[in-house]
C-alpha cells in the first residue's frame, strides 16, 4: 500500500495542542466573558486569559505547598492558602471570594457604606453584578489538575478555595478586559508601597525596568476592533489586577501562549486573520419584491 502522506489539521478553539496553555478550556474561559460583557472575544484573547489565570493560580499553589512542606505534609488544607497570602501580598487576588469562604471569615475587616454604615459581610457578597462566586464549581477539574502538576493533593475546602479565588480572579479579568476596550486603553496606573503604620515614609522605589516601561506604554493605547476584546485587551486587564513579579511573570507567559497559538494558526492553514468567537450569526434579509 501506498503510504499516506501526513495531514495537517486546522488548529481549531477547543484544541490543546496550539501550546500547553491552561488546564482551564476555552469553553469554559469563553463562559466567563459571557458572564460578563455581549462583547466578542477573540482567540487570543481566550489562550491569554487562560494564561494568565493559570500563572495566578500555579503560585497561589506552589506558596501553599511551601506552607505545607514547613509542617511536612502533601496535602493542602486552608491555613496553608493564608500562609501563602501572609507571605506574599501579590498573591492576594480573587478578593470578592474571601467574603463567601468560611477560610476567611473574620480576617476581612469592616465595610462601610456610603453613609458610613457597616455593611454586614452577607449583603456585602450580594451583587447583581456577576462576581463568579456562583460559577466556582466550574474550575474543580483544572484547578485539580494544577494540584497534580505540583503532586500534592488537597482537602475539599482547599479546592473550594481555589475554584472559587480562579473563578472570580478571571471573571474581575474579564470585566477590566471590557473596560479597557470601552475606554481606549489602560488610563489608570499606579504604584504600591507596602509598609506599616509605624514605619517612616518609604524611599521612592525604583523605576521599572525599560521592557516592563514600554510594554506598559503599548498598552496604554488600543488599537483594533472596538466590539472585540483582544488577546492585548487581556494583557492590558493583566496589569490592573496583578502587581510586581507575578504580574510581570504572567504576561510573559501570556504573550508566550498567544504567539505559539498565532504560530501554530500558520503552520497549520494560509494565513488568515484571527477570527472572533461568540459572534452571532448574520441573517440575511430578501429585500426583493
Amino acid at each position: 500500500m501506498t503510504a499516506q502522506p501526513a495531514r495537517l489539521e486546522r488548529i481549531g478553539p477547543e484544541t490543546d495542542s496550539v501550546v500547553d496553555v491552561s488546564p482551564f478550556k476555552p469553553p469554559l474561559v469563553r463562559a466567563v466573558f459571557r458572564d460578563v460583557t455581549p462583547m466578542h472575544v477573540s482567540r487570543s484573547a481566550t489562550w491569554a486569559a487562560a494564561s494568565v489565570t493559570r500563572t495566578v493560580l500555579t503560585e497561589v499553589i506552589t506558596a501553599a505547598r511551601r506552607a505545607a512542606a514547613a509542617e511536612a505534609r502533601k496535602k493542602l488544607i486552608p491555613r496553608d492558602l493564608l500562609s501563602a497570602i501572609d507571605r506574599n501580598v501579590e498573591l492576594e487576588v480573587g478578593g470578592k471570594w474571601y467574603d463567601h469562604s468560611p477560610t476567611f471569615k473574620g480576617l476581612n475587616g469592616v465595610v462601610y457604606d456610603a453613609e458610613g454604615v457597616i455593611v454586614p459581610p452577607r449583603k456585602r457578597s450580594r451583587t447583581r453584578r456577576p462576581s463568579g462566586v456562583a460559577g466556582a464549581h466550574r474550575f474543580e477539574a483544572g484547578v485539580r489538575q494544577l494540584l497534580r502538576n505540583q503532586g500534592v493533593t488537597a482537602v475539599p475546602a482547599m479546592v473550594r478555595d481555589l475554584d472559587g479565588i480562579a473563578s472570580v480572579f478571571l471573571t474581575d479579568l474579564a470585566r477590566d478586559a471590557a473596560m479597557v476596550v470601552r475606554e481606549g486603553g489602560v488610563t489608570r496606573f499606579g504604584t504600591v508601597t507596602l509598609v506599616t503604620s509605624d514605619e517612616p515614609d518609604p524611599s521612592p522605589s525604583p523605576s521599572p525596568s525599560p521592557s516592563l516601561q514600554d510594554s506598559l506604554r503599548a498598552l496604554s493605547t488600543r488599537r483594533g476592533d472596538a466590539r472585540t476584546i483582544g488577546g492585548d485587551d487581556v494583557l492590558a486587564a493583566t496589569t490592573i489586577q496583578l502587581f510586581g513579579d507575578i504580574r510581570q511573570q504572567a504576561l510573559a507567559e501570556a504573550r508566550g501562549a498567544t504567539q505559539s497559538y498565532s504560530s501554530t494558526q500558520l503552520i497549520a492553514g494560509p494565513p488568515v486573520e484571527e477570527e472572533v468567537v461568540d459572534r452571532p450569526p448574520v441573517r440575511e434579509i430578501d429585500r426583493r419584491g
